[in-house]
């Protein structure tokens, strides 16, 4: 038994035979403007977060901003492709459009006083727009794609499914540099307010000329499966999420596991509701077709592989390389074009010869050849040679997104094609997500081991201080990756040296004060230092020199002033006093101490030597003072300059020994998709008037 053919819906227009080409070109546009703006979107908030996070004071909200986003944009993927099917593609872009550009008004107007304490404050506001935003970007993604099925004949399709692909590209190399410029030059909220001017434009073109784009269908809506899709997407999404925090959750979590167990409890539910519904959100007859099936599974390896070679490959150039952070965005760009060239040449191609699954083996093998380039990075690569490999990997990947999208609307009804174009991207966003997950989780524990190799390896040999210092180096690198997997670039040599000279000048500083002014907050700080030699601290224990010359001028003062000579031969016999000064006790006629005039004649001399004896010690404590911190300076600075130069080495090996290891593991995710893309039936692109293929394919039950 088979099934039966599907019929057309009545009253279904065919688009690609009707519009004139100017009308096509117009919409065309529109839908791109759209598609850059979410695309856009994923790349230009993150330049700019550092700042937001430090005017809204929400740190503890960081990542939020962006799993808010992910989380909104990726469950929604397949309701709104349903949606364009039963209601029409334009619609449901439009809603999608203005859902985004509301969503990005109130995130530029996140923290301003007249939302007052709304949502608990400024950064959990932006967090919860960042969704809004979210829901609106679903829509584009969904629906964008599905659109070029609907004006163009299948092997036309091809061209401007690589435009499309483009726009990925060149909006991650756009959005860093506008993302930066806005921030540094106007303000971060500029970062979503330059959103609405493009909006609008995108809105006035897809109002000129788009018509309703409708497949036809009247079925009704699954709310159910609506709902069981987002209570199985948004939990899994979660658990992902938190399971890659080391530092807050881990795999071990309850938490973690409670998300899994919800998320697979739904997943039953749905795939038990959508059997029974007669027009479900994704009819799980489409996996009966092979075209579908075969496709969906390679976009979800394709995903796991392609954000992790980009966000593995920022890692690379900052800790390796070099590259600041602010700069490992645009640092990427041979890989983006590469990619664009990908996509749009892979797109040309396919138009003209009629066929899709040569360019995608092609395409595949080319990632895996990406990948393999990879994995032969080391700290010593130069740059040239890993721009080579990203040029390599981008022509790799660039052919996915216009190819399998190609794929699939070729081999499902025009009227399936939104629900099988959104289920595509649905699968590849989620791919992204447990690629990044597990890959994350290969580069924590990866980095955690070669942390170890490395810096006892760099330890061997060192004297004590060097040792001390790498391992605590060590140390904080390894709790600075353990988290989402990423860390920040060590600190330049001339960085360090900057940080022990201002060190050291503020030791001068107060080394002057307590020695020469005799400063009681500069003494008691040099005192609490565990910097300070134990010698100065002994030194200043009574406190200052000055006050140790007021001191024995005290004793002086009270032994003349007493008139007993008995008390002034015994001060002249301590041997803690200046030698002058007990030379000058000793010479003191008793007679001379009956006599007041005589007392304070002695005290005047005995008052001008130990002024002079002070100055001459307060010179020779500061001299010896500054000496010794000249020579500590400079140790220290030599230590310093060992240090980092084994540290650096050190993480350097460790971060480019781990990622190439990921790249290896990439190539194994990259083969899996070849391997689902080979059973693909390689069908013929019909040209303008040759009419649909009809699917699914008749199958035996």
């Amino acid at each position: 038994m088979t099934t039966p053919t599907a019929r057309a819906p009545e009253g279904r227009i065919n688009y690609a035979e009707t519009l004139d080409f100017p009308t096509k070109r117009i919409i065309l546009f529109g839908v791109l403007l759209g598609l850059f703006l979410a695309a856009l979107d994923q790349t230009i908030v993150s330049t700019a977060l550092p700042i937001i996070v430090q005017e809204l004071d929400g740190l503890s909200l960081y990542s939020w901003v962006t799993t808010a986003y992910l989380l909104a944009s990726t469950a929604m993927v397949p309701i709104y492709g349903k949606l364009s099917d039963i209601y029409g593609r334009k619609p449901i872009l439009l809603f999608g459009i203005v859902v985004f550009l509301v969503g990005s008004a109130l995130c530029g107007m996140a923290g301003e006083p007249w939302f007052g304490n709304l949502f608990g404050g400024g950064m959990m506001q932006l967090v919860v727009f960042r969704g809004l935003q979210g829901l609106g970007a679903a829509a584009l993604t969904s629906v964008a794609f599905a659109i070029i099925a609907d004006l163009f004949a299948p092997a036309d399709r091809g061209r401007y499914q690589g435009l499309f692909g483009a726009v990925f590209g060149l909006s991650s190399v756009i959005g860093p540099l506008l993302g930066g410029f806005l921030t540094d030059n106007i303000s971060w909220r500029w970062v979503f307010y330059v959103n609405l001017p493009v909006g609008l434009l995108a809105i006035a073109f897809i109002l000129s000329k788009m018509p309703t784009l409708a497949s036809g269908l009247k079925p009704k809506v699954d709310y159910l499966g609506a709902a069981l899709i987002v209570a199985f997407s948004v939990p899994l999404l979660l658990a992902l999420t938190f399971g890659a925090d080391q530092a807050a959750y881990g795999w071990q979590s309850p938490t973690v596991w409670t998300l899994f167990a919800v998320s697979a409890a739904a997943l039953v539910a749905f795939l038990f509701a959508e059997s029974r519904h007669e027009s479900p959100i994704l009819p799980l007859t489409l996996f009966r077709n092979p075209t579908f099936a075969w496709s969906v599974t390679a976009r979800f390896f394709i995903g796991a592989a392609f954000l992790g070679a980009i966000l593995f490959l920022s890692l690379y150039l900052v800790n390796v390389q070099g590259v600041s952070a602010t700069k490992a965005g645009t640092a990427t760009i041979p890989l983006t074009v590469g990619l664009i060239i990908g996509a749009i040449g892979s797109g040309q191609i396919a138009s003209r010869i009629g066929r899709y699954k040569p360019l995608m083996l092609i395409g595949l093998t080319t990632m895996i050849l990406g990948f393999l380039l990879l994995s032969t990075l080391n700290a010593d690569t130069p740059y040239w040679a890993v721009i080579a490999r990203m040029v390599v990997l981008g022509l790799g990947i660039g052919p996915a997104l216009p190819l399998y999208n190609l794929a699939l609307q070729n081999a499902v009804q025009p009227w399936e094609i939104g629900v099988a174009t959104s289920a595509g991207q649905f699968f590849q966003q989620f791919g992204s997500v447990i690629g990044t997950a597990v890959f994350g989780a290969l580069l924590s524990s990866g980095l955690s081991s070669q942390f170890s190799t490395q810096f006892r390896a760099a330890q061997t040999g060192q004297p004590a201080a060097v040792v001390s210092q790498l391992e605590t180096i060590r140390e904080t690198a390894a709790s600075s990756s353990g988290g989402q997997g990423q860390s920040q670039a060590q600190p330049s040599a001339a960085e360090i040296e900057a940080q022990i000279k201002k060190g050291f000048a503020t030791q001068r500083d107060l080394t002057t004060r307590a020695i020469q002014n005799g400063d009681a907050a500069a003494i008691a700080q040099l005192t609490q230092s565990p910097n300070t030699p134990a010698a100065f601290k002994e030194q200043f224990a009574q406190g200052s020199i000055q006050a140790g010359f007021a001191r024995t001028y005290a004793a002086v003062e009270q032994a003349v002033n007493s008139g007993n000579a008995q008390a002034v031969a015994a001060l002249a016999q301590n041997p803690q006093l200046p030698a002058p000064l007990r030379a000058q006790l000793s010479q003191i006629p008793a007679p001379a101490l009956a006599n007041p005039q005589s007392r304070s004649q002695i005290l005047a001399g005995v008052k001008q030597g130990l002024d002079a004896a002070q100055t001459q010690t307060v010179q020779q404590a500061l001299r010896g003072a500054l000496s010794g911190l000249d020579t500590a300076e400079q140790s220290a600075l030599s230590t310093a300059k060992t240090v980092g130069t084994l540290a650096s080495r050190a993480v350097k090996v460790s971060f480019a020994n781990t990622i190439s290891r990921i790249y290896l593991w990439s190539i194994l995710v990259a083969a899996l998709a070849l391997l689902a893309t080979l059973p693909m039936p390689n069908l013929i692109l019909p040209r303008r008037g040759e009419g649909q293929p009809q699917a699914p394919v008749p199958v035996e039950v």
